[in-house]
């Protein structure tokens, strides 16, 4: 059974930069679009930023857009996301997604 596998979080001062990586372990990718999900605490699980593995199509989030940047590695079955400019109200559990399968999430601190 395939599994989502995040990692790379981490704690990070306010304008520093992180990647994380969300690997399909036991499988590959069932579906075109994978996506990064957050979940700070006390707040709703929150869009983040998707990709669609055949073509690349991005979409973002309007509070990390010009900031964050997903990609894909077809060949490595991984989904990456850069963030950079990092702000403390980026602080939250960075999950990746696919359809109805989550991973189990990666912290992400930033420090003012």
């Amino acid at each position: 059974q395939v599994q989502l596998v995040e990692s790379g979080g981490g704690l990070v001062q306010a304008g520093g930069s992180l990647r994380l990586s969300c690997a399909a372990s036991g499988g590959t990718f069932s579906r075109d679009i994978v996506g990064w999900f957050r979940q700070a605490p006390g707040k709703e699980r929150e869009f983040v930023a998707s990709i669609t593995r055949s073509l690349g199509i991005t979409y973002y989030g309007g509070s990390v857009k010009g900031r964050f940047t997903i990609s894909r590695d077809n060949a490595k079955n991984t989904v990456y996301l850069q963030m950079n400019s990092l702000k403390p109200e980026d602080t939250a559990v960075y999950y990746c997604n696919q359809g109805n399968l989550w991973g189990k999430g990666t912290l992400v601190t930033v420090s003012s």
